[in-house]
Parts: structure tokens; sequence; C-alpha cells
């Protein structure tokens, strides 16, 4: 038995685990993507309506400052769970026009708290950015926001 680890059983040590870290790493890779589209996606739900929404989200950078599932800015509130923050289980509609109210009201003009912009949204562009916070709400982000509040 030799005395130290010899050259070539450090290579093959050294191809070896490399090689199986890197197929770990795919099959991980694999099974986040399959898990994404078919567990925590709902792409039945996911309509003309949401994709036009998620337009309006990105057209006018509502993720510089809010954040949606962790994703974006921290200065105003996650938006992942607004619609149940709403109530929105219980009583869409009511949330609709809660969410729909707030939007339009901005800004409040208090002193001292951060303003959100107004924004002059249409009917449709502001139902379809109301779809598509209602279809984030029904991602299962693994009980993230951590607190109801967002």
């Amino acid at each position: 038995m030799a005395d130290g680890l010899t050259k070539s059983a450090a290579r093959n040590i050294f191809y070896g685990g490399s090689l199986f870290f890197f197929l770990l790493f795919a099959a991980l890779t694999a099974h986040s993507h399959w898990y994404m589209v078919n567990v925590s996606t709902d792409s039945e739900g996911l309509t003309d309506s949401v994709k036009h929404g998620k337009e309006v989200w990105e057209k006018n950078m509502c993720i510089n400052c809010h954040s949606i599932m962790g994703e974006g800015a921290y200065f105003a509130p996650e938006l992942g769970n607004v619609w149940e923050r709403y109530g929105g289980h219980e009583n869409p509609e009511a949330a609709r026009s809660g969410i729909n109210a707030w939007i339009r009201a901005q800004p409040l003009g208090i002193e001292g708290r951060r303003q959100m912009p107004a924004y002059d949204f249409s009917e449709e562009d502001m139902n379809s950015l109301i779809d598509f916070l209602e279809w984030t709400d029904g991602i299962d982000d693994q009980d993230w926001p951590p607190h109801p509040a967002g």
C-alpha cells in the first residue's frame, strides 16, 4: 500500500468528482425546470389578459420599486400576495375594486411617506395588471413572502 496519494489517483478523484457533481447539477437543473413547468405554475390560468398584465408590469417598470415573489426592489411592498391581502380568495370583485382604487388614488401625497407615481392606465391595462397579480398569487411560491403584509 502506498504511503500517499499518487498522481494518477488524485487525477481520477478529480475527474470522477467533477463528473459526479456535473451530473448532479444537470439532474437538479432538469428537476427544477420540470417542477416550475408542471407543479408550481398555473399554465391553464395563463390567459392573454395575464400576459398583457405582465407587459403592463414591465412597461411601467413596477419591479424598480416593488418585488414580486422576492424578485425586484424592496422600496415598495411585495406584490406576489397582494391578491390575498385584498381578500381576493373570499371576495374577488371587492379585491379587484380595491386594487384598482388604490392604484388610481396614487400618489397619496402623505408627507414623509414614499410615493407611488400616478399611472393613467386604460381599463384594459388596469384589468390585465390585476389579472396578472391574481395569477401570481396562484403560483406555488413555497410560502413566500414569510409575512402576509409582504
